[in-house]
């Protein structure tokens, strides 16, 4: 069964966060420690998070 165009569209912002973080992993190394820490408190609180995207994609409404 062919996809539809939403399901591609979708597919391709999939593509474009793992775009972004790989950019993220790339500065990574040139933070410091406090950076670090700021970057990952920053990651945990945003909403949606990635967990929650997975959890909608998978339930079976």
């Amino acid at each position: 069964m062919p996809l539809s165009g939403e399901a591609i569209r979708t597919m391709n912002y999939v593509d474009d966060i793992s775009v972004t973080l790989r950019r993220i992993l790339a500065v990574l190394p040139s933070l410091t420690a406090e950076e670090r820490e700021r970057v990952a408190n920053h990651i945990k609180s945003s909403e949606p998070s990635y967990e929650s995207v997975i959890t909608a994609v998978t339930s079976t409404k």
